[in-house]
């Protein structure tokens, strides 16, 4: 077997056809042997980083099944290490474990709520995480922004962790999908990174070597997403829902709209901050309703709940109650960090390093997701490139959210940067985003459809 050779069959060949024109033909369905031996051989450096390229660049354009894209997933899944749950109730892990996984944006901290609500509901968690990278945010940086957390947990800590609290936190270690950790850094000088199958392999690959039995994706749209579109978000929605449940998971995707950032707070631990507002109950009004939509699928994949308006009834309750702050709180505690100081720490951990955007006209306000994603970057929220340092204090705070109608002079919103310099770039780059209108714009649903 040769890496050429697969490499031709998934390309195809152009031919001349009777318009004269050329047509591709070929790209056939590699086989589980084929897309073994690619992967295999790239991890043992047997296969040249060239060939992987040029395979990742065919895939790009030719695309793969969902029989290929199962394939590719298992393959990457036993790279590494998996995190085994089953068979451990005497350990307290008595399932079912569900878990939910964003494709990233501007302002999602949805995670950090979701957890401790579902958990509250008898919901089992495990919770594998990224980074900051570009203009969306990561949820281990959010974490830990709060002192003394940590999210470098072994295996066996992180299975005691969610027989302990019902959730835990933790990031993709070295023998975990290692497959995926050197293909997604392959795909980004490559410019595959988009590719549908490959996302997904990605994202699947990873979820279910966290030992979860059913996972609830958020798929995002617009602007601040990966997916501009929602043909393309339905696309990337379906090859995962259909690619999880080919492997044996029950799987369920929201198309979610991120044109405008979510929330009223952007930046580490003003993430943190607003967290702890929708465990409160008073969180944003956006925020607080995908929290509750996925964290009743969560509790219906979970069987803990007959139908979506008891799921419902369950997670607001453990807001309501208290208990779902209690068990964020909990989770802080067992995972290092010190939540006394947490708690002190609200409403006032900022950098000193600070500007006000004001209007500059009387109108309707819009806030473009990747322009303020972009900005985030430049005060220290997000990375370019993973080596890149965040700034656990920058960010911006919305005073004025997307349909507000607001006043010239008014102040739409705070800015904190890592140093003065970087509000000198990103303040740029915020005007940009915000633009006003003598028409209030049209209100456009947060949920646009779920996709079974």
């Amino acid at each position: 077997m040769r890496a050429t050779d697969i490499i031709m069959k998934k390309r195809g060949t152009f031919i001349r056809g009777e318009n004269g024109k050329q047509v591709l033909t070929g790209n056939t369905e590699l086989s589980r042997e084929e897309i073994k031996f690619l992967i295999d051989g790239y991890l043992d450096k047997s296969i040249p980083e060239y060939e992987i390229s040029a395979w990742l660049m065919a895939v790009y354009f030719n695309g793969m099944t969902f029989n290929e894209t199962g394939i590719l997933t298992e393959c990457m899944l036993h790279s590494g290490d998996v995190i085994e749950l089953q068979g451990r109730e005497s350990e307290g892990l008595k399932g079912p474990f569900v878990d939910k996984h964003s494709t990233g944006g501007v302002g999602d901290k949805i995670s950090l709520p979701l957890a401790p609500i579902a958990a509250c509901c008898g919901v089992q968690i495990p919770m594998m995480s990224g980074r900051a990278l570009g203009h969306t945010g990561g949820t281990l940086d959010k974490l830990e922004s709060i002192t003394g957390y940590t999210t470098a947990l072994s295996p066996e800590k992180f299975a005691q962790l969610i027989a302990q609290t019902g959730f835990a936190m933790t990031g993709q270690s070295e023998k975990i999908v290692p497959a995926d950790r050197h293909l997604y850094a392959l795909r980004d000088v490559t410019a595959t990174v988009e590719s549908v199958p490959l996302i997904t392999a990605s994202i699947l690959s990873k979820k279910v070597a966290e030992g979860s039995d059913a996972l609830v994706f958020d798929v995002k749209y617009g602007s601040g997403a990966f997916m501009k579109s929602v043909a393309d978000a339905r696309m990337l929605a379906n090859f995962l829902v259909k690619t999880a449940q080919a492997m044996g998971k029950k799987a369920v995707a929201f198309l979610t709209n991120m044109n405008t950032p979510l929330g009223r707070k952007i930046g580490n631990f003003l993430e943190i901050e607003e967290t702890i507002d929708c465990l409160k109950g008073n969180g944003p009004e956006d925020v607080m309703e995908l929290t509750y939509a996925l964290g009743a699928e969560m509790v219906l994949l979970a069987g803990k709940a007959c139908n979506k308006q008891e799921a419902l009834a369950m997670c607001r309750e453990a807001v309501q109650s208290g208990k779902a702050l209690e068990k964020f709180l909990e989770n802080v505690r067992v995972q290092g960090g010190d939540a006394d100081k947490l708690m002190s720490d609200y409403g006032k951990r900022r950098s000193e390093h600070h500007a006000q955007l004001k209007a500059t006209q009387d109108g309707y306000i819009k806030i473009d997701a990747y322009k303020m994603g972009l900005a985030g970057v430049y005060l220290g929220v997000g990375r370019n490139v993973t080596s890149d340092p965040v700034c656990a204090e920058a960010g911006m705070i919305l005073n004025h959210i997307e349909g507000d109608f607001v006043k010239k002079g008014e102040i739409i919103m705070d800015i904190f940067g890592k140093n003065e310099g970087s509000l000198g770039q990103a303040i740029p780059v915020i005007e940009q985003a915000v633009s006003y209108s003598s028409q209030k714009p049209e209100a456009n649903a947060l949920i646009l459809e779920e996709i079974r």
